[in-house]
């Protein structure tokens, strides 16, 4: 092993783990045009395609149509998926679903389409409401197979087994995680993010770096999510870079799908952290998008941590790792390294990068930080987090 590799370092590697993929990856430029076949092999006869208005303008959806129906399906379309899905957009979802009586789903957009996907399965399956599976493990019935066709590269929903749902009256972002709810296919076809309007691929993208960044120290790491996380990270903090200088650079935008699939997995085994707890809020009370909040409390959240010492060190190992610091470099550098590259994609990514260029008024602070340390991402975060802890974060973060 190489010198500076996480397990021979951090007690924290040899947690241990249990892996069985629920999910099958079919990966390629062009690969979307076998949905046909493979949803035959999964047995489907009517299957529901959830999607949004952006993804059929773009002529993405209408493909699919044509291939699904090409191997003889009959296809329902729901085209009505709103940025983070609420618990309102689920149960229309749902309606759409039973009055036609299908037997598999096509999830095809970005985490928005993927999640409203998992959520109508939920409900479909098991009945209830979408509170009813806020956990995991939850759905005591099979559910349908999903087929999920990602057409952004950031949330990596199609490797995990979770939806996240809003709760349509208290804003709560919900995480509804069961096996069953995974995708049974994956299909990762590069070809559908080159129409990503520039706005998106940044915040996509950020949210990919940080799911890699924060999957790879979070208190439930291991080994197995230590190789999909630093390889996620090692393939996104480049390729976003590259996506962003050249929108029509389809090598750049190919390493990009895959990392932000392989960071999914490194959440699906790992979870996530501060970051994420820090985001959902704004998201939720101020509109502020997932990916722009994530990548601009990141970098906070990234010096909190690095005050333990373990953490620090698992930090450094990520960005040897990956060939961002010098083999020999102490800790510190590595971590200087770290937030050198976060703020070189910040400003590549072209978003506001203080919560006081959102509009967030500063007296607004404890009423989020209060709700952030209510997050269940909060409890994975390698450092113990407190609401007074946030709130610090967030003075960090107003001003530039």
């Amino acid at each position: 092993m190489g010198e500076g590799f996480s397990v021979t370092r951090s007690p924290r590697s040899q947690i241990n783990f249990d892996y069985c993929p629920e999910t099958r990856l079919v990966y390629g430029k062009g690969a979307s045009a076998r949905i046909g076949e493979l949803a035959r092999e999964l047995g489907a006869g009517r299957v529901l395609l959830v999607t949004d208005p952006g993804i059929v303008a773009a002529g993405h959806a209408e493909q699919v149509v044509k291939t699904l129906e090409a191997c003889g399906l009959v296809l329902t379309i729901f085209d009505e998926v709103h940025e983070n899905p609420t618990t309102c957009d689920v149960d229309h979802c749902v309606k759409v679903a039973a009055a036609a009586d299908i037997d598999t789903i096509v999830g095809l957009g970005g985490g928005s389409s993927l999640d409203t996907a998992k959520g109508c399965n939920f409900l479909l399956t098991n009945g209830g409401r979408m509170q009813d599976y806020w956990g995991v493990g939850k759905a005591a019935k099979p559910m349908l197979p999903l087929i999920a066709v990602p057409t952004t590269a950031g949330t990596g929903s199609e490797c995990q087994s979770f939806a996240l749902i809003a709760d349509e009256t208290s804003h709560q972002k919900m995480a509804c995680g069961d096996p069953k709810a995974a995708a049974r296919i994956a299909i990762l076809d590069p070809m559908l993010t080159l129409t990503q309007p520039c706005t998106v691929a940044a915040c996509t993208g950020l949210d990919a770096v940080t799911h890699a960044v924060e999957a790879a120290v979070t208190t439930r790491r291991n080994p197995l999510s230590q190789l999909f996380a630093i390889e996620a990270f090692r393939l996104t903090h480049v390729a976003l870079a590259g996506v962003l200088s050249q929108p029509d650079d389809i090598e750049a935008r190919s390493c990009m799908q895959l990392g932000a699939a392989y960071a999914g997995i490194a959440i699906e085994n790992a979870m996530l952290g501060a970051a994420h707890s820090a985001s959902n809020p704004l998201t939720a009370r101020h509109g502020v998008v997932h990916g722009a909040a994530v990548g601009m409390m990141l970098p906070h959240v990234v010096r909190f941590n690095a005050e333990s010492s373990v953490t620090r060190q698992n930090y450094a190992d990520l960005v040897r790792r990956v060939g961002l610091s010098e083999t020999g470099a102490d800790d510190q550098a590595a971590i200087d390294s770290l937030l050198d590259c976060l703020g070189n994609l910040l400003r590549a990514a072209a978003v506001p990068r203080s919560l006081e260029e959102y509009g967030v008024p500063r007296s607004a602070l404890p009423d989020l930080a209060e709700e952030a340390a209510r997050q269940w991402t909060a409890r994975f975060n390698p450092r113990s987090i407190t609401e007074g802890d946030f709130l610090g974060l967030y003075e960090r973060a107003f001003a530039k």
